[in-house]
């Protein structure tokens, strides 16, 4: 029987899907296999999912962002949904969770795994309810048997809602906004309906069981997430927090790689309190953060709100974070939402990284900086985050290609461009420097080799831009 990626990495191997992360991470492979082998890291790769380029999630790796996508009973078909993964992957997600509800759920999951590069995730209980007619109808066996067709169609991993338990709903009742996660309400509802405890938990071994024959990955649901600030930190959230520190040690013990979901809504003060809570209860699980929204004021917005939150969840050590578009709480993102709850998103991850020293993280921003100020237009928009967004903003106003050599913007205008202004200050200045060095020299001029202002000698930048890869320079493995 084929070994997990876990399984291998405490057995002392390096497999191809650390060889290849390793590159992409530029990291040394025995660093991959050390993060892995300890539950630091996961390595989301069903075997089954033959299209996928294999990525790590683990906080001394490159932080990660997620995008959800899926279609519900009253929009959505297999061709749209298929553009959403294209969109996604596109522009720069590293995971894709599927979250259909509708129709044609199968089919639709299997062309995602057939055509997908980047892991696919899924919460099969949404399927169980489906087929079931309601959650009160859900069986043990059901659940059962959903998880493992999904585990055998390819999904690399899954949300399991095995962490709330019935003890823990009478803690909800004070709430401003109760139980806000899906997974959560469903299971709530079971046992309020049954007076069972869940049977997720309940089954909790023969799902690890499932998960180590097709070596996917565990992504243990925050049930009890905080669906606003003035729910953040309580003792509902934080109970359920402790059994998922217990599922995640079951869960390692069956051979299964392991991440833990996090909330939610939280202000900005106690973000970096509920990654440090985690990673202490959950023995250094990577940690997948939704948001953190920081505020509960601005529908509309919300991709806004939540990446201020992931950048701090970032630098405080969250592994990937799930993004957020701007229809949160509001209706079903289309595709301009996918793409501006990424780029929010893919900042928030990469200012994380930049803020935690991570090895070549800022190279990108420094590279993009000295094309800023040498007025190379085309560079810029190349190392975009996002270059059609760029480029577009630019050419509303200075669409003709003469501009794309000109040192100005349409912000400042040729007179007040304070790079320009700077610039010649310093060229001028430069030239007297160079007369007055003349002047004094008797012998001949020397030939002046000046670089252009703003230049340095970079290397492995060709690729910077393109997608949200990790950084330039080889890391160190403390």
């Amino acid at each position: 029987m084929a070994r997990t990626q876990i399984q291998a990495a405490r057995d002392g191997e390096i497999t191809d899907e650390m060889y290849r992360i390793a590159d992409r991470e530029n990291r040394e492979p025995e660093f991959v296999r050390e993060q892995v082998a300890s539950g630091k890291a996961v390595i989301p790769a069903n075997r089954h999912h033959d299209a996928l380029d294999p990525m790590i999630i683990g906080r001394k790796f490159a932080t990660k962002v997620n995008a959800n996508i899926g279609n519900s009973e009253t929009t959505s078909d297999l061709e749209t949904e298929l553009e959403k993964l294209h969109t996604a992957v596109h522009y720069g997600a590293d995971t894709v969770m599927d979250l259909g509800t509708g129709s044609d759920l199968d089919r639709i999951r299997e062309t995602h795994i057939e055509h997908s590069p980047v892991p696919i995730g899924t919460v099969p209980l949404y399927e169980a309810v489906k087929q079931a007619g309601s959650p009160e109808e859900l069986t043990t066996d059901l659940l059962l048997e959903v998880i493992e067709k999904q585990a055998e169609q390819g999904v690399d991993y899954m949300t399991i809602h095995a962490g709330i338990l019935a003890e823990h709903l009478p803690l909800t009742e004070s709430r401003k906004t109760g139980i806000v996660s899906r997974g959560g309400s469903i299971m709530a509802s079971w046992m309020e309906a049954h007076g069972e405890q869940n049977p997720l938990y309940q089954v909790y071994d023969e799902i690890c069981a499932i998960f180590a024959t097709h070596d996917v990955t565990f992504s243990l649901g925050d049930s009890l997430r905080p669906g606003s600030i003035a729910d953040a930190c309580d003792e509902a959230q934080y109970a359920e927090l402790d059994v998922l520190g217990e599922l995640t040690r079951r869960g390692w013990d069956h051979g299964v790689q392991v991440m833990v979901e996090g909330p939610g809504h939280v202000p900005m003060h106690r973000v970096a309190e509920n990654v440090e809570r985690q990673q202490a209860v959950c023995d250094g699980a990577p940690f997948y953060v939704l948001g953190p929204l920081v505020t509960d004021i601005a529908p509309g917005y919300d991709h806004i709100t939540s990446a201020i939150g992931a950048a701090i969840a970032a630098q405080a050590g969250a592994a990937m974070l799930c993004y957020v578009t701007p229809k949160e709480h509001l209706g079903l993102p289309d595709e301009e939402d996918v793409r501006d709850g990424l780029a929010a998103y893919r900042i928030a991850a990469h200012a994380g990284d930049v803020a935690n020293e991570r090895p070549g993280a800022q190279d990108w921003d420094d590279a993009l900086s000295e094309a800023r100020y040498t007025f190379d237009w085309r560079e810029q928009f190349r190392l975009a985050l996002d270059p059609d967004r760029a480029r577009s903003f630019h050419d509303q106003t200075l669409p003709g290609d003469n501009y794309k050599e000109a040192r100005f913007c349409s912000m400042c205008g040729v007179e007040f461009c304070s790079m320009r202004i700077d610039q010649d200050a310093r060229d001028d200045g430069e030239m007297k420097q160079l007369r007055q060095e003349t002047d004094l020299d008797a012998s001949p001029a020397a030939e002046v080799n000046r670089p252009p202002v703003g230049t340095h000698e970079s290397d492995g930048l060709s690729s910077i831009g393109e997608r949200h890869e990790p950084g330039t320079e080889q890391a160190s493995d403390d």
